[in-house]
């Protein structure tokens, strides 16, 4: 199989990287060729804070990923998260040079442009630029400019800004890893892609991704990416409450987390025991669940108000901004038992966990399925939706090519390339015209 035929996200999490290989089916759906997993070493709340140990772990999942799928990796599309990550608002316009002409692809992209070179404070760079509503010459709410007239093209922006430190660093474990760097998005947006549906996204919903290190947010209102935030705890700030409140090492804690852990310290009852052998012969530990519960229920209540906060920054209490679809949970912290009815207690609205089956094929791995998967899946769709782009542009770029050597010949062949070509427009325009003065 050569290399345009498959796609590849690589998830760089704290706990874990995970690798998948895919491509576009003839239903327009994902199929999974091959997933690698491995431990995640040297990322720390999202951030890489040792290159040596993240490049082998990236390597480790890329490898089984190539195993499972008989394929070799080549360019990769990465997420990205961590503390540093911010968002802004930002306005910005164009005046267009020939109001008589459309609005055309290179508008938009002349204006998305202008943006990236915004001044920054030092140390931090552009991730994404994401346009949100159009003017056109003072008509505002314009969802979608291309084919209109006008002279002035405005935009809001909501601009995601990251350490360009940060950006780098995983750029060097991607390239010391042997592969190319096909795109950096930001991890909540991917996830979004994968468990988000589109009436969703139009009603308004807050997708809430809660991986190992940060718990990640992004809010969606009439279809349009309208607020992100990076929150820096996660699932291992609630392993590592457990093992500081029992006093056990922290593979027991993951564990103990894993298979008895409740949000919801009611649903335990007082006689519910479990015991940890302990280290190198020492006695036994027992812990109540209802104690664990009650360890596990503090740090969550503070994860989900932090990310109420935003949720409320955004502007959810007013009328005009409410989320109507509420909040979908992924991501590994999601699997947390209870969590659900604890965010509805919490926020009062509508939760759901998000399963980011609904773009892959009818024969995936269920492993796949699980809200775990959320941010690889998305970051698989990002590398197809590129590699699309990419191959349109290609084509294009070669019909082009072949247009004008025709024309050349031709004009050659008949003397007459030097005249100006007619476009179809000033024909259609001009046909416009002799018949509104014969209807005279």
């Amino acid at each position: 199989m050569e290399q345009g035929n498959y796609s590849v996200g690589l998830d760089i999490g704290t706990t874990k990287i995970v690798a998948i290989i895919g491509k576009e089916n003839e239903y327009g759906k994902i199929e999974v060729l091959g997933t690698g997993k491995s431990k995640s070493l040297g990322v720390h709340r999202g951030v890489v804070n040792n290159i040596t140990q993240t490049i082998s772990s990236i390597q480790q999942a890329v490898e089984q990923a190539e195993l499972n799928a008989g394929l070799k990796i080549g360019s990769v599309v990465v997420g990205i998260a961590g503390q540093h990550i911010r968002s802004l608002q930002h306005s910005d316009y164009i005046t267009r040079a020939n109001s008589e002409e459309v609005i055309g692809d290179d508008d938009l992209d002349k204006l998305c442009n202008q943006v990236y070179k915004l001044v920054m404070l030092p140390g931090e760079e552009i991730i994404h630029v994401l346009p949100q509503e159009y003017k056109v010459d003072g008509q505002s709410e314009i969802k979608e400019p291309r084919g209109m007239y006008g002279g002035r093209l405005e935009a809001n922006f909501h601009v995601v800004v990251g350490q360009v430190s940060s950006i780098k660093n995983i750029g060097r474990c991607i390239k010391s890893a042997g592969l190319d760097l096909g795109n950096i998005t930001l991890e909540p947006l991917a996830s979004s892609d994968a468990v988000l549906s589109q009436e969703e996204k139009e009603a308004g919903v807050a997708l809430i991704d809660i991986g190992g290190g940060t718990t990640d947010l992004a809010i969606f209102k009439d279809g349009i990416i309208r607020h992100t935030a990076v929150i820096p705890f996660g699932g291992n700030v609630i392993t590592e409450d457990i093992k500081e409140g029992c006093s056990i090492i922290e593979k027991q804690a993951e564990l103990l987390k894993m298979k008895f852990g409740s949000a919801w310290p009611g649903e335990n009852k007082d006689n519910e025991i479990v015991s940890i052998p302990g280290l190198r012969g020492r006695e036994p530990k027992e812990i109540t669940l209802k104690n664990l519960s009650k360890i596990i229920h503090a740090r969550v209540v503070e994860i989900i108000e932090q990310v109420y906060v935003e949720i409320k920054n955004y502007g959810h209490e007013e009328q005009k901004k409410k989320l109507i679809a509420g909040i979908v949970l992924t991501g590994g912290g999601s699997q947390l038992k209870h969590l659900k009815q604890l965010v509805e207690y919490i926020t009062g609205m509508d939760t759901r966990i998000g399963y980011p089956n609904e773009h892959l094929a009818g024969d995936s791995d269920e492993e796949i399925a699980s809200p775990l998967y959320a941010t690889a899946v998305g970051l698989l769709m990002n590398a197809i939706e590129n590699q699309k782009k990419n191959m349109g542009l290609e084509n294009e770029s070669m019909e082009e090519e072949v247009l004008v050597e025709q024309e050349v010949s031709e004009g050659q062949a008949s003397g007459t390339y030097n005249k100006e070509r007619k476009s179809i427009f000033d024909k259609w325009s001009e046909k416009l015209k002799d018949f509104l003065d014969n209807a005279e």
